[in-house]
């Protein structure tokens, strides 16, 4: 693991969404596909993440005084780009993968983007490291 790269354990195929979708399309991007984070494009170009947390964290409280009809039209109008985590941290493919799980831990996040100059070409999680993690301790 001393060598590996994130292109080695990223996820390749990145789920993201547009800055001007929904909360509620979030959310069910999330379900859908099973992910906890989701890159926000505009265009091409990355301008945030939104995270499971951040999507409960925008929720609605059950101790709300608005009924369950003027909550879906709230929800329906806020876009990700409200909630989202502007400038994420990033890495690049060639990035060392203890190098990835050190700005992790150094921030508190669970994964990131992978860019390849400004496109997301991967997401790496702390599972993907930990999946590393495994593979060299069976190695050994």
């Amino acid at each position: 693991m001393i060598d590996e790269r994130v292109k080695d354990w990223m996820t390749r195929e990145v789920v993201s969404i547009n800055a001007d979708q929904s909360l509620p399309e979030a959310h069910k991007l999330m379900d859908e596909h099973r992910v906890r984070r989701l890159p926000v494009i505009d265009g091409d170009e990355l301008v945030g993440i939104v995270t499971r947390g951040d999507v409960r964290q925008a929720s609605p409280s059950d101790a709300t005084s608005l009924s369950i009809f003027e909550l879906h039209y709230l929800l329906a109008r806020l876009p990700v780009s409200d909630i989202m985590t502007r400038d994420p941290i990033t890495v690049s493919p060639s990035t060392r993968l203890t190098e990835a799980a050190k700005l992790m831990i150094a921030n508190k996040v669970s994964g990131f983007p992978v860019l390849e100059g400004k496109q997301v070409v991967g997401v790496v999680t702390e599972s993907d490291i930990f999946r590393a993690f495994v593979k060299l301790m069976e190695e050994s």
